[in-house]
């Protein structure tokens, strides 16, 4: 199949911003357009070459990382206030649909990735994974790339980090060979919420108890509440549910990030806020003239959660050891709800279960 006429494949693969990398595709490399079936009907799913893999932030950034990987551009989670939508403007594709639906692969990732670290001019730096959009996607079930990224990073004793909403991670890090951190994003346990703002991820509760298992492997595990919303997620009752809930998993750590609105994002949200909750937009209108919430509003919510983790540590270092008289029971956590719509179970080739949203 041939490949869309619009895609600028000559625009660089970011991390947060174009960072100045040019011709990551060649002409040869254009795209080849494959329409999904079954269980990913709807979609449309762009093949490419990339001439590289690992990408290098510019030194002028302010990333807590130097190097990262991303193996798909667009994401299927389908988050509304997702800070990389207007990646997809890069390829002259739109930052709403398309970005949910028209998915970049780079089907030569794997053969990529293994190359780069096997470069004599490679020097092991950590990488990050799940800057741009996310290495555990739906389609990455279809594609396994991340699968076999990470197998490769864990073959050459790479350092490597995953941030995630996604359940799938737990496949891929049974086993460590080199220094894994994993982060996963839990904005909230509100159930509403959730089906509003990130439909396509699993939910909450289902990323809880895969952090859990993450941590009994003896993975690094951390989490992120992000974003948090004004007016939708950031309750104090909230809060500190989905505080608890990661804190009583086995987080390493807990931290809050409040919901920014950068220009494209911004004009994207509002539109979906002003259909769904027009009683806030006049809200939002004052408080994001600018990129992020006013340092008082953001510490309101960032220092709720970093106290409610201080208490939770408090408390913790108090109680008896487990065995111990006097030691709490261990708590199972919640099954989550069924999801809207109509699901059905299934067994991946890698025979994986879990569930996939259909019809």
């Amino acid at each position: 199949m041939s490949a869309p006429e619009s895609f600028r494949w000559k625009l660089a693969d970011d991390v947060e911003a174009n960072g100045g990398q040019l011709a990551l595709f060649s002409p040869e490399d254009l795209g080849q357009r494959h329409v999904g079936t079954g269980e990913f009907r709807g979609y449309e799913f762009l093949h490419v070459n990339a001439k590289r893999i690992i990408n290098t932030v510019p030194a002028a950034s302010s990333m807590p990382f130097r190097h990262t990987i991303n193996a798909y551009r667009g994401c299927s989670h389908a988050c509304v206030y997702c800070f990389a939508r207007p990646t997809h403007e890069y390829l002259g594709l739109g930052i709403g649909e398309d970005f949910e639906r028209k998915l970049v692969v780079k089907v030569n990732a794997v053969e990529r990735v293994t190359a780069e670290l096997r470069s004599a001019r490679w020097s092991g730096e950590p990488i990050a994974m799940g800057t741009n959009t996310d290495p555990y996607q739906r389609c990455e079930g279809k594609y396994r790339l991340t699968r076999g990224i990470v197998s490769a990073l864990r073959d050459a004793a790479n350092p490597f980090s995953i941030l995630t909403k996604s359940t799938l991670i737990v496949r891929d890090l049974a086993a460590q060979r080199t220094s894994v951190h994993c982060s996963f994003s839990i904005g909230t346990l509100d159930e509403s919420v959730w089906r509003a703002t990130e439909p396509g991820t699993p939910h909450p509760r289902q990323r809880v108890a895969a952090l859990k298992k993450l941590v009994d492997a003896g993975i690094n595990t951390s989490v992120l509440v992000a974003p948090v919303i004004p007016g939708l997620s950031d309750a104090p009752e909230q809060l500190a549910a989905v505080t608890d809930a990661c804190l009583d998993a086995g987080a390493q750590s807990v931290s809050a990030l409040p919901l920014h609105l950068r220009p494209g994002v911004r004009e994207h949200f509002m539109g979906w806020l002003r259909q769904q909750h027009p009683e806030l937009a006049p809200r939002f209108e004052r408080h994001y003239r600018r990129s992020y919430l006013a340092p008082s509003d953001q510490e309101r919510i960032t220092g709720f959660v970093r106290d409610r983790v201080s208490r939770h540590q408090a408390r913790s270092s108090a109680l008896p050891a487990p065995g111990q008289p006097g030691a709490p029971r261990p708590r199972a956590p919640s099954p989550p709800p069924a999801r809207p719509g109509r699901l059905a179970t299934g067994d991946s080739a890698d025979g994986d279960r879990g569930l996939r949203r259909t019809g």
